[in-house]
């Protein structure tokens, strides 16, 4: 009978793993069946000691529950009061803490800096345990967790806004519920890094606010496909020499795939015709937001400026926005102005690669452009280039470039 591998849970319809698996086993020589186990609490007894697999990985709610039915423990999942990865050997169930490792490899390729360091963690469940344990192991100074009832709570966050590291260990800000935070970074005055183990969204609200202020953000799919690395190392007792390389490779392919290309820049610059380049190079889909709020409120933009105004554009176009936050591998043209509403780029940023395109000014055509005409270019340009450049991930000058060319540029740099 082949091997079967598997993903313990309770609710994993939007679960990753079983494409990770499949890409860690072709990189490493050996791929086997990964299936996803939904179970009630009712049936975890009977499925941990009689189903026909030979490793789980298992995930919230059960890292603690499995625990009982279990004949061994590793040193970490001890230590740490939590399972992640199951495997049957001999006969004997063994639990071990996979997320111990991938935690700390996600630090360690990051370049964080832990020594020393005050580390404030958001919650208190089991990979808190792991994350805990991690940053005690790597001789941090102070380790503060953070909960709705423990001894630390949300109501202290006054106390610790000196923390050099902040980790979130909890569901908040997780798809579908996205757009939300429990604290702010920006109001933390020595904070550098950011991790959100959190993988859907690409990037949480929590950490679009810490790339907004200056900090590191880094997002939890590194950590996911590290620890799964971990565990397919368990499971078929084999050692991946390059597995950074590896890592990095499946975590990159994620994100390309999953995350969208947005292009922002002033009106005129070529946005739509670099986004229909882009789209056929991809084969992507691609949504423009002027042409989104001329097909929904039925008049060009000219028009919706002249008899409503520019506030009434505005809301047209933050729902067009609020629309495309759950878009993701699309490409999105984003009207000039976009930017000048921070609740867009929260909305946006969470699945978008941002790029901005920049053009020489006497190049910009300003027909058909309300603000455009109303203003000097010029002046416009500089109210806007600190809003377009806190926005993006990268920065393309179009000079001198066809559309084909800046499209190719802005692969190179997304891949």
């Amino acid at each position: 009978m082949t091997a079967t591998f598997g993903l313990l849970g309770r609710k994993l319809g939007h679960s990753f793993s079983p494409q990770i698996h499949r890409q860690i086993g072709e990189a490493a020589g050996r791929t086997y069946d990964y299936v996803l186990f939904e179970k009630e609490p009712g049936e975890l007894e009977a499925f941990i000691k009689g189903g026909e697999w030979e490793g789980l990985n298992v995930t919230v709610p059960y890292k603690e529950d499995v625990i009982p039915f279990l004949d061994e423990l590793s040193g970490e999942a001890a230590a740490i009061g939590a399972v992640n990865t199951i495997v049957r050997k001999d006969g004997r169930l063994i639990g071990y803490n996979t997320d111990y490792y991938g935690f700390m490899h996600t630090l360690d390729i990051n370049g964080v800096r832990v020594e020393g360091a005050k580390c404030l963690v958001l919650g208190a469940g089991g990979a808190s345990k792991a994350v805990t344990a991690v940053l005690n192991d790597m001789d941090a100074g102070q380790v503060v967790v953070m909960s709705r009832k423990g001894d630390v709570t949300f109501a202290d966050i006054a106390e610790h806004k000196d923390a050099d590291i902040l980790i979130n260990t909890t569901p908040v800000g997780m798809y579908p519920d996205t757009g939300k935070s429990l604290v702010y970074p920006g109001t933390f005055t020595k904070l550098k890094w950011v991790v959100d183990l959190i993988y859907n969204p690409l990037r949480t609200n929590l950490l679009c606010q810490a790339k907004k202020s200056l900090m590191e953000p880094i997002s939890g799919i590194q950590m996911l496909v590290s620890q799964a690395v971990y565990s397919y190392m368990l499971f078929t007792d084999r050692v991946i020499d390059d597995r950074d390389k590896i890592t990095e490779k499946i975590a990159g392919e994620m994100r390309s795939e999953k995350q969208n290309i947005l292009l922002i820049g002033m009106p005129g610059t070529g946005k739509t015709t670099v986004g229909t380049v882009l789209a056929d190079m991809l084969g992507r889909e691609l949504f423009d937001t002027d042409e989104m709020i001329v097909a929904r409120d039925g008049r060009p933009i000219p028009e919706i400026f002249a008899e409503d105004g520019e506030e009434y554009f505005r809301d047209l176009e933050s729902a067009a926005a609020s629309e495309l936050s759950q878009k993701t591998g699309v490409i999105i043209s984003g009207g000039g102005g976009i930017i000048t509403r921070e609740e867009n780029y929260y909305a946006l940023a969470e699945n978008s690669f941002i790029v901005f395109l920049n053009r020489d000014l006497s190049l910009l055509p300003t027909e058909g452009r309300p603000l455009s005409q109303s203003q000097p270019l010029e002046r416009l340009y500089q109210m806007r280039l600190p809003l377009y450049r806190s926005w993006c991930d990268a920065e393309v000058d179009m000079n001198g470039l066809t559309p084909e060319e800046t499209a190719e540029r802005i692969l190179e740099i997304f891949r």
